[in-house]
């Protein structure tokens, strides 16, 4: 049997540890609106996920195209693939874009945008030829980063034929025929607008020999790419000091010259 003092141990034990502790309201409550929060999150997120992907209301309608000039909008839109119906969000625009480009060459730039609730819109630039390369009755178009992005059957208005005049040596083999194209849009490029629209004829003979062939019989040498905006300057001054000549000479701006009448 436990003697008198074991007892009293017992009841001092008891008397310490005292009866449990109820449980701290303000942390329970604290807990619930976590739990709260935590479901409304979750709620909103689907609700979100939901009216994005799976209802019927943020879907293409309908795709707007603008900026073409020869491409048409049905062209462009064809060649998006974009489908009526599919959510909006999950387009991917730069994959858009990139089809655009791959599967219409005279597409430049272009910029597929959302256009919310229903539509998407597509900003294209199409490249301008500033040079026509001849080819079996039809025009390859060059742009003026040398790039040759179609071929048409009548060729554009305004727009000089490039003429090759290569020499059997030399020429081609050491330039390469893509930079000769280049060099020669570079020139197209900075002739003077008033003399632009007179050329019909860009004549590659070497790097540093290329000269335009204008209405009327004159003709202009240009020389190489370089220089051009001097050089243009120098044209158009010559042009107007000399009206009736036929034959200009602008390769070197500083020592201009013009002959015939």
């Amino acid at each position: 049997m436990a003697g008198p003092k074991a007892a009293e141990r017992g009841v001092r034990q008891k008397q310490k540890s005292g009866p449990p502790r109820p449980p701290v309201p303000g942390r329970w409550a604290r807990r619930r609106m976590l739990i709260i929060l935590l479901l409304a999150v979750v709620l909103a997120s689907g609700g979100v996920i939901w009216l994005l992907y799976g209802s019927s209301w943020l879907r293409v309608e309908r795709v707007t195209v603008s900026g073409t000039r020869v491409l048409t909008p049905a062209q462009v839109r064809t060649a998006a693939g974009v489908r009526t119906g599919t959510p909006l969000a999950s387009l991917d625009t730069d994959a858009i874009e990139a089809r655009l480009r791959r599967k219409l060459p005279r597409v430049d730039t272009v910029e597929a945008i959302r256009s919310w609730p229903h539509g998407i819109t597509l900003n294209v630039t199409e490249r301008t030829p500033v040079l026509l390369l001849a080819s079996g009755g039809r025009f390859v178009e060059v742009d003026r980063e040398g790039v040759r992005f179609a071929t048409v059957a009548h060729a554009p208005e305004g727009v000089p034929v490039l003429e090759w005049a290569l020499p059997r040596a030399g020429g081609p083999r050491r330039f390469g025929t893509g930079r000769l194209l280049r060099e020669a849009v570079r020139v197209a490029e900075a002739v003077p607008t008033a003399v632009a629209r007179d050329t019909r004829t860009v004549k590659v003979r070497s790097y540093d020999s290329i000269s335009l062939q204008l209405r009327g019989g004159r003709s202009v040498m240009w020389g190489s790419g370089e220089k051009g905006k001097a050089k243009a300057v120098t044209l158009a001054a010559l042009m107007k000091a000399a009206p009736d000549a036929r034959h200009f000479d602008v390769s070197v701006p500083t020592s201009p010259a013009s002959s015939g009448s």
